[in-house]
């Protein structure tokens, strides 16, 4: 028996020898495979798991650029934005902690600091009671708004104090100091971030700039890390936009054509001033200009700039492209004389003034000075169909104004092979053609200034963040008619006033030049008939050498149209330009064409 069990123990040595060393191979492949995961992990990161780690750890917030500001002439302030921040906390993480930790002020060690010592350094950050603020971060809301509009210098404090659950969220307000100065072509903002009109609008890339941010490390119980990553992406603000505006004379440009506007109940009225050296427009007024910080207070229709929105028929004043292509051409100068009836028909069309008179001999001058259709018929059957439409065409119109606005009105020129046997002549006297005002005072911009064309410029410049300024290059000029007969033309408008029947443009002290227009206005249901008349007057000075243009038009006002005139309102604010821009009295002798054959 004895040997049986002998033997017995003896077999199983080897079994139990096999089995532990089977137990440290599992043992020692575990260790092994551990390990590498360990190496990949965190030696090799082949998945990322340690970025992936980090991501989830890491919380932005932005900081927005701060909105270019548009600038008038002389830098003052038209529209800017202001940085303000909203102070938020997520109760849930502010509740529930007693206690964390920050840098201390030298940044040298991390330091305790208890919930209401926080809350203390927050009101007093805040300038608001302790227990509001306290009322303000409890809870079991992810999102609660404890402070609005924080001005920057606050912001950054509270962000120092690291306080659990409390963040801030950057915001732009935009603020418009002069209200309702220019405010049309200003502009205003969509939800208080995107240009809905205006300048706002057209220049919107420009004037954003690109936000900034702000990234930061938090651990799983949310709370900010003190020494984890802090991240700092300044904003690009944006670049300020300078206009060729004159704030002030834009001011007095308002008031004037609103008060004559109230005075005959038009239904709306503009005014126009262009520097015609440059082509600045330095006043373009609307009546009922909205104010871009509350622009609902004014209906939708008064919200743009109809001086480069609204075409409509203009009338006399286009009396003076007929002249000047006239003269161009070689088939009239200013002293020719035309024998006229009361009324003249040509190809079964009867055309009459808006005076009765009797046969007259007229000069072209006179024709011009006392607006007469009979004469400008007569007159510009010199010229062909083709000619006709060619020198409208030179003239700009049909041609939108690049300005940098919104809906700009190209107006509406047919073809001349499309003419009616009536429009091949209403043409010539500003009906059958449709412009907006700012077309009309280009054209009579390339007339003062010697037959160059400058187109019209709004924007002057765009300044960068660190005063960098960069012109807007003007567009190329256009020498339209020579110089010869852009004197020409000069004096025939300048005898309008001296001689003819524009006496209410005149100036003391100064020479002018100007020409009216009236013009039937059609019903805006689109039905036959017209609903009023659109009256203007658009004029330069001095006549030594034009400086200004104004233009002043009343679409509808109430009344007898003859009894209407712009002529007190075209004065004053020529008067304020004149005196604004500093220009010279006149010292020359005014031109004084006879208005009639001698």
């Amino acid at each position: 028996m004895a040997q049986r069990s002998g033997k017995a123990v003896n077999s199983k040595v080897p079994n139990a020898t096999k089995r532990l060393r089977l137990g440290l191979g599992i043992m020692l492949t575990l260790l092994l495979v551990v390990g590498g995961k360990l190496f990949l992990v965190q030696g090799l990161d082949v998945g990322g798991m340690a970025e992936a780690a980090l991501n989830s750890r890491m919380k932005q917030t932005v900081l927005p650029a701060e909105r270019g500001s548009i600038l008038d002439s002389r830098g003052t302030v038209l529209a800017n934005s202001v940085i303000r921040y909203n102070v938020v906390v997520d109760q849930r993480v502010n509740t529930k902690t007693e206690t964390f930790k920050r840098l201390d002020d030298a940044k040298e060690k991390l330091v305790d600091v208890s919930r209401e010592q926080g809350l203390t350094e927050l009101a007093a950050a805040l300038g608001m009671e302790k227990d509001a603020i306290r009322e303000a971060v409890t809870g079991q809301q992810p999102y609660y708004i404890v402070a609005k509009d924080v001005k920057p210098d606050v912001e950054d404090r509270i962000s120092q104090l690291q306080i659990p659950g409390i963040v801030t969220e950057g915001i732009s307000k935009r603020v418009y100091p002069n209200g309702s100065v220019a405010g049309g072509i200003i502009g205003f903002l969509q939800d208080g971030t995107t240009g809905q009109a205006g300048i706002e609008q057209t220049q919107d890339e420009l004037l954003k700039g690109s936000d900034g941010k702000r990234l930061f490390e938090i651990g799983a119980d949310g709370l900010r890390i003190p020494v984890g990553v802090d991240e700092l992406t300044p904003p690009q603000d944006g670049k300020d936009v300078k206009l060729t505006l004159n704030s002030d004379l834009q001011y007095f440009a308002q008031q004037a054509i609103q008060s004559q506007s109230d005075k005959l109940g038009a239904e709306w009225g503009v005014i126009i001033v262009m520097d015609v050296k440059t082509g600045n427009l330095v006043a373009m007024a609307d009546t009922n200009s909205p104010d871009p910080n509350d622009p609902g207070r004014v209906a939708a229709k008064d919200r743009g700039v109809r001086a480069v929105t609204a075409a409509y028929e203009p009338g006399s004043v286009e009396k003076m492209m007929t002249a000047a292509a006239l003269i161009e051409e070689g088939k009239a100068k200013p002293l020719d004389t035309f024998t006229l009836g009361p009324t003249y028909t040509v190809d079964g069309q009867t055309f009459s003034d808006s005076f009765a008179h009797g046969t007259e001999e007229r000069t072209l001058a006179g024709i011009l000075g006392y607006s007469m259709n009979t004469g400008t018929v007569m007159a510009g059957q010199r010229l062909s169909k083709e000619q006709r439409y060619d020198w409208l065409k030179k003239f700009g119109v049909g041609e939108a104004p690049d300005i940098g606005l919104p809906a700009t009105a190209s107006g509406i020129l047919t073809p001349w092979e499309q003419w009616d046997g009536r429009q091949e002549y209403t043409v010539l006297f500003g009906q059958g053609v449709s412009q907006s005002t700012l077309q009309t005072v280009r054209a009579f911009q390339s007339i003062a200034n010697n037959g160059v064309m400058l187109q019209p410029r709004l924007i002057d410049s765009y300044v960068s963040a660190d005063g960098t300024e960069e012109k807007v290059p003007a567009a190329e000029p256009r020498q339209i008619v020579s110089e010869d007969t852009a004197q020409q033309v000069q004096d025939i408008l300048e005898s309008a006033v001296t001689e003819g029947q524009i006496k209410d443009a005149a100036i003391d002290g100064y020479r002018v030049g100007a020409k009216t227009g009236t013009s039937e206005s059609p019903c805006d249901d689109g039905k036959s008939g017209f609903c009023g008349y659109t009256a203007s007057m658009v004029g330069m000075a001095p006549m030594d050498d034009p400086r200004f243009i104004v233009e002043v038009v009343l679409q509808r006002p109430k009344g007898s149209i003859y009894g209407i005139t712009n002529g007190p309102v075209f004065r004053s604010v020529m008067s304020q330009a004149l005196r604004t821009y500093n220009v010279q009295p006149s010292t020359g002798e005014p031109a004084r064409l006879p208005q009639f054959a001698k």
